[in-house]
């Protein structure tokens, strides 16, 4: 049986203890890239994986609400291990919401019983799995999966594949990570993000268990199930959030500690007083003020959604997906800027490479093009002039 916390007061201490150790060696871990094994094993330890599963199966049974504060405080120390967290998370309401009851109260409960790590195989974008049924009623699963996320160094993993039928319908399944066949690439060498092991995955006939498949309701049969994406979306829209207030704090120290020095033209006695770095930083607030209001909006909601389970209306979950896309795009642009704007009150001594002012922005563009934001604005608009809810996909 792995550690579960008794409380939402004792999981906000133990995620600020480990953001301290996390932030202390974010910059040089994110030079080396890899995995953070010693990183992931501290919150295996911590309990915190055990925090977001019910009570009643054995864990915390913390809320959305309080978990997206988790995830925001772990992301600001370091946005890789946050996505890890996340994503953790993300797969147990992925069992939730596409399995039957006996499935994903199984999967939880076997969670904290072990202590698993989740990982995920799930990227819709490119079709090259597929899963072909043999005659016991079990598959086969075949092909190439990228954007792998978590996957090295996981317990379990949720992984899709397309049927390998004229329909070719899409297929979730939940299995261990160490089944026959599952071969991790370690090939994850992106410019941001380095150490979410976010490369490819490659099943080399895998058997799927029929009765691993989550078909009960499935993925995007029912408005509950087609929650996923918009619980993927919000996620991001904090993930992102954090990272420009990550690096907002450490830019506001670096000017409070007297490193920054005003420009020789400048008649202020210090930084702290120099006008333009006092505009950049209080424009800077009111953008990433606004981003937080409209996270913190969209997160109020997702607790009442969640509850309405089974009976959440295609309305319900269509006015969600609105304040979800608003949240991921201010998000994603209030971010962008902040992490490449920041420079400019900063000044030149602040791109040095043991600072690692870098990396903000570098971990932004490589998440926020999850998927385009253009299509989010799109849909806003849509929404507003036309009334027309966002049409639920893996992404929307």
């Amino acid at each position: 049986m792995s550690k579960v916390l008794s409380s939402y007061k004792e999981a906000l201490r133990v995620a600020e203890e480990l953001s301290a150790d996390f932030a202390a060696t974010a910059v040089e871990r994110d030079r080396k890239g890899g995995t953070p094994k010693k990183e992931k094993d501290a919150i295996r330890q911590s309990g915190l994986l055990n925090f977001f599963i019910a009570k009643e199966l054995g864990g915390t049974g913390g809320t959305w609400a309080q978990l997206l504060t988790i995830i925001g405080k772990i992301s600001r120390a370091d946005s890789s291990l946050g996505h890890l967290y996340a994503f953790h998370n993300y797969q147990l309401a992925t069992v939730r919401l596409f399995g039957s009851k006996k499935q994903w109260t199984a999967l939880h409960k076997s969670t904290v019983e072990n202590g698993w790590f989740w990982g995920n195989a799930l990227n819709q974008i490119r079709k090259d799995v597929v899963a072909t049924q043999k005659a016991d009623g079990n598959y086969e699963w075949n092909g190439v999966k990228n954007f792998a996320t978590g996957s090295k160094d996981s317990d379990y993993l949720t992984i899709t594949g397309s049927e390998n039928t004229v329909e070719g319908k899409t297929l979730v399944a939940a299995i261990p990570t160490n089944r026959k066949g599952v071969i991790i690439n370690d090939d994850w060498d992106n410019i941001g993000q380095r150490q979410t092991d976010s490369g490819t995955l490659v099943f080399e006939n895998v058997i799927v268990n029929k009765s691993e498949i989550l078909s009960d309701p499935g993925p995007l049969s029912t408005p509950f199930s087609t929650a996923r994406a918009l619980i993927g979306q919000l996620i991001f829209a904090n993930l992102f959030l954090s990272i420009a207030q990550g690096a907002y704090k450490e830019a506001v120290n670096h000017i409070r500690g007297k490193e920054t020095k005003p420009w020789l033209a400048s008649l202020a006695p210090s930084a702290q007083k120099d006008p333009f770095i006092l505009r950049h930083i209080g424009e800077l607030w009111v953008k990433l003020e606004g981003a937080r209001l409209l996270t913190a909006k969209a997160n109020a909601q997702i607790d009442p959604l969640w509850q309405k389970a089974e009976n959440l209306s295609e309305q319900e979950r269509g006015e969600f997906a609105i304040s979800a896309a608003a949240a991921r795009v201010a998000a994603t642009q209030v971010g962008l800027e902040l992490t490449s704007r920041i420079f400019e009150a900063l000044g030149s001594r602040a791109t040095t490479s043991a600072l690692g002012f870098d990396r903000f922005w570098r971990n932004l563009r490589t998440q926020t093009l999850h998927d385009p934001i253009d299509y989010k604005i799109y849909a806003l608009g849509d929404f507003v002039l036309n009334g027309t809810l966002p049409t639920p996909t893996f992404y929307s």
